[in-house]
């Protein structure tokens, strides 16, 4: 498996991001880290190792972000300057990342400009699915796994239009109708929510739930996988997840 290193600066965020790159070629899939993880968890996790037929086979090449989490969602301080960072960091992924890695992705393969997949567990599937509703136009579905959907849970009652607007269960209710985005949520490859029923699961399961209601009400249908009650918040049932979905998205390696 080929694997790079990558720091680079970011106008953004005004400092040097690091990400990693793993496979030579195939479909990108953004991976996003867990609560106020780093880039390298999804290796440490065994993650990409999971994920090495398709990644050998030149079907699947993974790009690990760096979170800001500590910073933003993640930060005990005023609630406006930490969304305010994460708005950075969001633009950072959009307008910098993911040109970025089409561009190292284009290197040894073809073109997948509009057919970026963007995954995670836990914080990272939240992330996601929020970059995924928000910009379906540079990304083509999600495998988000136990994620969480809406702002209360680190903003309390706190909501302003940067906390609207990185909350999809809050945005989402109210999407209009006839907004062109709806043609590229029904274009989308995978829209995959996966949630298990056991330990920690609790408040994950019902924000799945929760967005999965309010998208069928506007007659957007996510693919939600809902597991067993044995099913924990914990990487060994993510492990199995991911071998699981990405069978599904992309077939046998």
């Amino acid at each position: 498996m080929q694997i790079r290193y990558y720091k680079e600066y970011s106008r953004f965020l005004n400092r040097f991001m690091e990400f990693k790159v793993y496979g030579h070629a195939g479909r990108p899939i953004l991976i996003f880290p867990c609560q106020s993880g780093r880039f390298y968890d999804w290796e440490d996790r065994n993650m990409c190792n999971l994920a090495a037929p398709w990644i050998d086979a030149g079907k699947l090449q993974i790009i690990t972000a760096d979170s800001i989490d500590p910073e933003s969602w993640d930060n005990h301080g005023p609630c406006r300057p930490r969304i305010e960072m994460q708005e950075r960091w969001y633009n950072y992924v959009c307008e910098e990342l993911t040109p970025r890695l089409l561009e190292i992705n284009r290197e040894q393969g073809p073109d997948h400009t509009g057919q970026v997949l963007v995954g995670g567990a836990s914080m990272g599937g939240g992330h996601a699915v929020n970059f995924f509703l928000r910009r379906p136009d540079l990304f083509n579905g999600t495998i988000a796994l136990s994620g969480l959907y809406s702002s209360g849970m680190f903003f309390g009652d706190y909501m302003d239009d940067l906390v609207y607007r990185n909350s999809p269960c809050d945005y989402m209710r109210n999407f209009p109708e006839n907004h062109p985005y709806k043609k590229l949520f029904a274009k989308a490859d995978k829209f995959i929510l996966c949630c298990g029923q056991g330990q920690w699961e609790e408040d994950l399961l019902a924000s799945t739930r929760e967005l999965q209601a309010i998208l069928e009400s506007k007659d957007i249908h996510p693919f939600v996988d809902i597991w067993g009650t044995d099913v924990s918040h914990d990487w060994y049932w993510w492990e199995k997840q991911w071998v699981y979905f990405l069978q599904m998205t992309l077939g046998d390696a």
